[in-house]
């Protein structure tokens, strides 16, 4: 895998990337028997979706988003779960949850989660275990996932495939794609 470095950032190619997925699943694959997949929006949702068809598994999703009142959206702040998980799971497919997110920067987010997940209402009398799962762990992270194909020595940014859409318009898509 060619992961290319600069000012401390690593710049992930979609074929990078599905092959770090790739490799995610055959980890869980190996270890573990979820009955459903609950990924951290927005950052798992092309995650989710890849392992979904590959272990052939229900999906749900819970919203967060993390606000620090600065107007800094590289700053965690504090983190603000949306009311339901969105799923068309069924309640008994909560026994084994794998709770998936991009990466664990801080761990906060996963941390944070599984508390939410293990007293939602709908499911929480289901849920008899919870794993997690995310592509990169950070070396600053206090959080070990149970699943990650990427342990970092180091705390840079990453840059997934798709984030270069946060820095185009509509607009300046809609004249590239004319």
């Amino acid at each position: 895998m060619i992961i290319n470095f600069m000012a401390d950032k690593l710049i992930i190619s979609f074929d990078e990337y599905t092959k770090i997925v790739e490799k995610l699943a055959i980890q869980i694959h190996q270890n573990y028997k979820p009955t459903v997949l609950v990924g951290i929006m927005r950052g798992a949702a092309p995650i989710i979706d890849i392992l979904s068809r590959i272990l052939k598994l229900p999906i749900a999703y819970i919203v967060i988003q993390s606000y620090s009142g600065e107007g800094m959206e590289d700053k965690q702040g504090q983190l603000m779960f949306a009311r339901d998980i969105s799923s068309l799971a069924e309640d008994k497919d909560f026994d084994r949850v794998l709770l998936i997110d991009d990466l664990s920067d801080t761990g906060l987010t996963l941390n944070k989660s599984i508390e939410w997940l293990k007293n939602y209402g709908p499911t929480k009398n289901f849920i008899n275990q919870v794993k997690t799962a995310c592509l990169w762990k950070k070396k600053s992270s206090t959080f070990e996932p149970d699943f990650c194909p990427v342990i970092l020595d180091h705390d840079p940014w990453i840059v997934q495939p798709t984030e270069h859409y946060e820095e185009l318009s509509i607009e300046e898509i809609i004249k590239r794609n004319q």
